[in-house]
């Protein structure tokens, strides 16, 4: 498996101190006073801007982020979790209730809207059995996102997403 590289900058446009993680890391700020810029060298991320991976999101691959803020972060880079390559099938259940419950569906493939697939309103709930997504508040892969790696989520309320829907799912098959 390739290993994933990123470079976290101070500044904004690649200025001050840097620091280079191939890894997860719960709390940047651990190393640099701030995080304003990233470079991704290899590999896939999600940057988050508060500790612990939590708050908003952002899905990065190889490339250049000169501005945080134009990522839609409300503060800086404080967290990032490295995104394995995954060979292989995709399998996700999503639930319209939390605990898994009412209406459930199996997705193997991206989806841009469960509310014209599944006839389904919302998605509160889902259990990941193959593969890395990102679910997406609204329809047609936009607006704030949330990485799901293998494993069950019982409720994205009870994960800090009380105010958000999510309504189109897509798999990463970026050959990161």
């Amino acid at each position: 498996m390739t290993m994933g590289k990123i470079i976290f900058y101070e500044d904004r446009n690649f200025g001050g101190r840097s620091y280079e993680c191939m890894s997860d890391c719960a709390e940047l700020t651990s190393y640099l006073s701030r995080c304003h810029s990233c470079r991704v060298e290899s590999g896939c991320f999600m940057v988050y801007d508060r500790s612990n991976y939590m708050g908003n999101q952002y899905f990065v691959r190889r490339g250049e982020y000169s501005d945080y803020s134009r990522m839609g972060m409300s503060d800086c880079f404080r967290s990032c979790r490295m995104i394995p390559m995954h060979r292989g099938s995709f399998r996700m259940r999503i639930y319209e209730r939390e605990n898994f419950g009412g209406q459930m569906m199996e997705m193997m493939d991206d989806c841009d809207s469960i509310m014209d697939r599944y006839r389904m309103s919302d998605c509160q709930s889902c259990s990941v059995m193959d593969g890395h997504w990102l679910m997406y508040e609204q329809p047609h892969y936009r607006g704030r996102m949330m990485y799901m790696r293998p494993g069950e989520y019982r409720s994205f309320r009870d994960m800090g997403y009380s105010n958000m829907r999510f309504m189109s799912m897509r798999r990463i098959m970026d050959s990161c």
